[in-house]
């Protein structure tokens, strides 16, 4: 199956299969203290942050999410013309299908023609930077006049694809290389199983800029393999999909983790449907929330649905704000809250311990 193909079934499978949604992001362990005599005026709330050297209107990010055909051509149009009007970044889908394939480039660049000054993230993944090395990532930069480039680690889904790679060694000597010569922002971002402590203190030691947690919790592309490798007759793959739905961090966690390391900045990302959830994500650690499946399924629609989904996750968001008794973002990390469950338990195994 060509790469295409495979973006058009995973369009497909996301938008028909309520059920790719799998477990907890862990986000309802945490609690957000509300002040009940706020001192603040809530239409005046500031939930502007920085973001990668450039400031934006709020700590939202369009996820890279799809390119490669023209259902997808449409998608990131529409979401660049929206994320350009509401001055947030926005990503695109993995570009290895255009750079193999000339013929798919506007798939992807008609994101910088929609949103001429949109900050935008090219994406390539760890396999094929492996393999390809620098020169694949300079391409994917150009082809969309990119801001940022975030390089996705999808190791899980990789070996679930029927038609998956299997092969990430010297993934970390490209990355060095990659944040030394690339000349734009470098982001590693998971796909759905989170970042641990331990790989971001490496990641930011090669020169990465930020980490994209993509944690457990949100759309599972182990479940996406799955259905594909039922469709496609590869039973071995879909009894391997099983026995690794649970894997990885939830997003909450996975947030705790890499919020430890300084000097890189984090987005939280992974089941985050809601600017309550922003909140929740900013106040464990994170400086942007990043949101996928809902702006697919409003992109699917038409850009006013994206510009009012934007509209009602900042909303949410400044409301959330008000309500802890802050006027505006740097305040509100200062914030009082509390985690319980297996959060908490999670955080005095992984983090408290670690400071004693």
């Amino acid at each position: 199956m060509g790469v295409a193909e495979r973006k058009r079934d995973h369009i497909r499978i996301v938008l028909e299969n309520a059920s790719v949604q799998r477990g907890s992001n862990w986000l309802e362990y945490v609690h957000l203290i509300p002040r009940a005599v706020p001192d603040i005026n809530i239409d005046e709330v500031d939930i502007t942050v920085s973001f990668l050297g450039r400031k934006f209107s709020a700590p939202l990010l369009i996820e890279g999410m799809t390119g490669g055909t023209e259902e997808a051509a449409k998608i990131n149009a529409r979401l660049a013309e929206a994320a350009e009007k509401a001055g947030i970044p926005m990503g695109v889908g993995s570009q290895r299908a255009a750079i193999a394939n000339p013929e798919l480039r506007q798939t992807f660049r008609v994101a910088r023609e929609a949103g001429p000054n949109v900050f935008l993230i090219a994406n390539i993944g760890a396999a094929q930077l492996v393999q390809h090395g620098v020169e694949l990532a300079w391409e994917a930069v150009k082809m969309i006049d990119a801001d940022a480039i975030a390089v996705h680690v999808n190791t899980l889904q990789e070996i679930i694809q029927p038609e998956g790679d299997r092969r990430f060694r010297g993934f970390l000597t490209q990355t060095r290389r990659l944040c030394r010569e690339i000349g734009v922002p470098v982001i590693v971002k998971e796909v759905g199983c989170g970042i641990s402590y331990e790989d971001a203190v490496v990641l930011r030691d090669i020169g990465v800029s930020a980490v994209d947690v993509a944690g457990r919790g949100g759309t599972s592309w182990v479940e996406i393999e799955r259905m594909r490798a039922i469709e496609a007759g590869r039973q071995d793959r879909a009894r391997l999909a099983e026995v690794f739905q649970e894997w990885g961090i939830p997003t909450a966690a996975s947030i705790l983790e890499v919020s430890q390391v300084k000097g890189l900045e984090v987005v939280g990302s992974g089941g985050i449907r809601n600017g309550l959830e922003v909140a929740k994500i900013i106040i464990l650690g994170a400086v942007m929330g990043g949101v996928a499946m809902p702006f697919l399924k409003a992109a699917v629609q038409g850009v006013e649905e994206v510009k009012s989904l934007i509209e009602r996750l900042e909303e949410e968001l400044r409301v959330a704000v008000a309500l802890c008794g802050a006027s505006n973002i740097n305040e509100f990390r200062n914030a009082r809250y509390i985690l319980t469950g297996p959060l908490k338990e999670w955080k005095e195994e992984r983090i408290t311990s670690k400071k004693k």
